[in-house]
């Protein structure tokens, strides 16, 4: 879903100190080739040339969209055994597994730039990588279901659909099915919200109180306001980036507050109002102390999660090596066969 990591090395320090000056002509031959391809709006390939910085940008925002998806099956994974209904109970473990399979389609693309998955399973254990903020939230009510898949995996999309024309081709194809995926997503969890704004008073309140605690986490998401974004000017230069952080997030809520009004629920906002002047909606200041402290580690539940995240990996060990041992055995088998049928020859 979620792509903070671009601006969150370091928390705003570029990562490995400045980068040096190259002075070998064939480097620069290459790099001036590298960036045409870019300025043709050209894909970038695994085998292709690529900067160190580009590759190194890319691992850490793969790597950690990757890890976002994973960890956020977490939150939903909370309510499989408490769902309301058989129906929406067979509709969540359908949206997890899509989430699943997300971070295995991004993890290979990572892949394919040299990182190998244990390395950046190590990263995300060790705290040196980091997920996506919002996946660090409780979610104590059904409600709560309701608004990750309207909200969350609706700023997801706002967020991912530029990603479909990333400069790197394994990035850019992997989110072109994600995207078709977040969609059902969003229209689902919109779905779980009007269900219960037309319920019961006691459902409307329990979707209002839900709504109020998530808005600002998804505001919020996007990243930190483009003045603070050490990484955007580059990653935009590389065709990495397509949108900035504040155009995405006055995408996202100029889109999403007719869609609360129709369902009847108030923006908690006190100085949401609608700009005529600039054809977008004003908003209040944001607590960017909270969206700090959560990435830092220290929000509602960043060690809840990272330690479900570990102890699964870890509970896992012996399937992995299962599996690993059984590929050998299998490829032991096909080269005797081979070298049985060559004596045969």
């Amino acid at each position: 879903m979620y792509t903070q990591a671009i601006d969150l090395a370091a928390q705003g320090k570029p990562e490995g100190g400045p980068r040096p000056v190259t002075t070998s002509p064939e480097l620069q031959a290459r790099e001036a080739a590298f960036n045409a391809r870019i300025a043709q709006d050209q894909k970038v390939e695994p085998q292709d040339w690529m900067p160190e910085a580009y590759r190194k940008t890319l691992v850490r925002q793969i790597s950690q969209h990757a890890h976002s998806e994973v960890i956020g099956m977490q939150p939903e994974g909370n309510w499989i055994t408490r769902a309301p209904s058989l129906r929406r109970k067979a509709i969540l473990l359908a949206k997890i597994q899509d989430e699943g399979g997300h971070g295995l389609y991004l993890y290979s693309a990572a892949e394919t730039l040299g990182v190998s998955r244990e390395e950046m399973a190590e990263a995300l254990h060790s705290g040196k990588a980091k997920y996506s903020s919002i996946f660090n939230y409780p979610t104590p009510t059904w409600a709560d279901m309701g608004c990750i898949g309207w909200l969350v995996d609706g700023a997801a999309i706002m967020n991912q659909i530029p990603l479909c024309r990333c400069s790197f081709g394994p990035y850019a194809r992997a989110m072109i099915r994600i995207c078709k995926e977040e969609s059902f997503h969003q229209r689902q969890g919109y779905e779980a919200m009007l269900a219960l704004c037309n319920g019961t008073p006691a459902q409307r309140a329990m979707a209002q109180e839900a709504f109020n605690r998530w808005w600002w986490p998804v505001v919020m998401m996007f990243g930190p306001s483009d003045k603070d974004s050490v990484h955007t000017a580059q990653a935009s230069a590389w065709g990495i980036k397509r949108i900035t952080n504040d155009d995405l997030r006055q995408k996202f809520i100029d889109a999403t507050v007719p869609q609360a009004e129709l369902l009847g629920l108030t923006v908690p906002d006190p100085d949401l109002r609608w700009n005529e002047e600039r054809g977008h909606y004003d908003h209040g200041p944001i607590n960017w102390d909270e969206f700090w402290q959560v990435v830092a580690g220290d929000g509602p539940c960043n060690r809840e999660r990272l330690a479900a995240r570990v102890k699964a990996h870890d509970d896992g060990a012996w399937l992995r090596e299962a599996t690993l041992a059984y590929s050998q055995k299998q490829a032991e088998r096909a080269a005797r066969a081979q070298g049985t049928d060559r004596s045969a020859a």
